[in-house]
């Protein structure tokens, strides 16, 4: 009978403890209270300062960060044209920088910066007029820059696979076959060892092939 006694005082004690646990859970939740909305607007803001705090960003860049975030469009919209209004955003801006910093710190040439701009949602007039900053001059001395300095590194292979390599790399960079030929076939005329390789080289007829869809 004791033991009988025993477990039912046990059942009890654990009944009486869970439902003292319960009442402490729901005055928690009681005083916590719902959890508070979030304002739409704030979160779209939050989202692009976010997206500026890594660096500058186009219109177009913030708007499909909000839109991947699932903000309303009119909600994103109202957002971008007041960021318009008061500066933090500037595509004009934008362009122009991105430009000097890309093609001075990179070397790419006008072809891969407006390339990078148009994916970047860059209008055509904002990208031109950043463009016209790099006149054909500035281009073709910078790429004769990147020839020269990779030429100091290249010390393995033939005349013609250092060519190779060096017009590859100038038209990874975006400058065309033709100018990409020339320069390099220039750089390794005044090396010893490769000037008679470039000699040899008939650069508008490599640029001819370099356009020609049916050559390999």
């Amino acid at each position: 009978m004791s033991g009988i006694s025993g477990s039912a005082d046990d059942s009890g004690a654990e009944q009486e403890g869970e439902r003292g646990r319960r009442g402490k859970r729901g005055r928690g939740q009681r005083e916590s209270g719902p959890a508070k909305a979030v304002d739409p607007r704030e979160a779209a803001r939050e989202i692009c300062l976010r997206q500026l705090a890594v660096r500058p960003r186009t219109r177009a860049e913030l708007g499909a960060a909000m839109r991947k975030r699932g903000v309303e469009e009119e909600i994103a919209a109202e957002i971008l044209d007041r960021y318009d209004e008061v500066g933090i955003i500037d595509d004009a801006a934008f362009a122009r920088a991105w430009v000097n910093s890309r093609h001075h710190g990179r070397g790419l040439s006008r072809r891969a910066l407006a390339g990078e701009l148009r994916r970047k949602g860059v209008s055509s007039d904002e990208m031109g007029e950043a463009l016209e900053e790099l006149t054909p001059d500035m281009e073709e001395q910078t790429a004769k820059a990147l020839v020269v300095r990779r030429l100091r590194t290249e010390t393995r292979g033939t005349p013609e696979a250092i060519f190779r390599r060096l017009v590859g790399m100038l038209g990874r960079k975006g400058y065309p076959p033709g100018l990409a030929i020339r320069l390099v076939k220039e750089a390794l005329a005044e090396r010893d060892d490769a000037a008679e390789f470039a000699d040899s080289i008939d650069a508008d007829a490599l640029a001819d092939a370099a356009h020609d869809p049916d050559v390999q």
